[in-house]
């Protein structure tokens, strides 16, 4: 029973997760708002990502609904907010100018800096942000009510958010070579249509956010 509801909830999770977090798509979004930075330094800050986006996928499995509960925030205030700072940091990166910094400038750039955006906004809204954090909620709302399953439950879905975060560190520590595999074409072209998706993405969230938010109101 134990290992069933584990291998189940690794099943259930990590496609959920890995269609929400989209590392392959976060690795373009991740190089582009990164341009300015050293190779050293990227690397550092997606080492810092893999981390944040770790602690906050756990923390949203296992300690996310009680969290929101004790601060009386629903999970529709979540979308909600969390949609809208999605779809400002799109409309950023589609409409902002090519990243075109030299090596002097990258250089130059703070470490304490670097340390900032690793948790915003690379980690958050951009990687594991409020999609994520719903996904992670909702997957914990199905966990089983009692017994030996509800550790292995959380144990396949903890695995889950492990791996996935593996892949972002993966994915974002080897943007450089996605980016040199799809040339400058490739890339600024690909680089906007993932900064629109996102955009959409951020866009869609609100809106569930609201629908759920008016669904009360119009019920009665």
């Amino acid at each position: 029973m134990f290992w069933s509801a584990a291998i189940k909830s690794v099943l259930l999770a990590f496609p959920a997760l890995f269609s929400i977090v989209n590392p392959i798509g976060g690795a373009l979004i991740f190089h582009e708002a990164t341009a300015d930075r050293s190779p050293a330094e990227r690397a550092w800050i997606a080492g810092r990502v893999g981390i944040y986006a770790t602690l906050v996928l756990l923390g949203s499995l296992l300690a996310g609904t009680y969290i929101l509960n004790f601060f009386g925030i629903s999970l529709a205030a979540l979308r909600i907010a969390g949609g809208l700072v999605i779809a400002v940091k799109a409309w950023e990166l589609l409409s902002g100018p090519e990243h075109k910094a030299r090596p002097a400038e990258r250089a130059a750039a703070p470490a304490g800096e670097a340390a900032a955006i690793a948790f915003f906004p690379l980690t958050m809204p951009l990687t594991a942000g409020p999609g994520a954090i719903s996904v992670s909620i909702a997957l914990a709302s199905e966990r089983p009510h009692e017994g030996i399953a509800v550790g292995g439950f959380f144990l396949g879905a903890s695995l889950a958010a492990c791996a996935l975060s593996l892949l972002i560190w993966v994915m974002y520590r080897s943007a450089d070579r996605l980016i040199g595999f799809l040339g400058p074409t490739g890339v600024a072209t690909l680089s906007r249509l993932i900064a629109f998706v996102l955009l959409c993405i951020g866009t869609q969230i609100t809106i569930d956010g609201v629908q759920a938010t008016l669904k009360p109101v119009f019920a009665q």
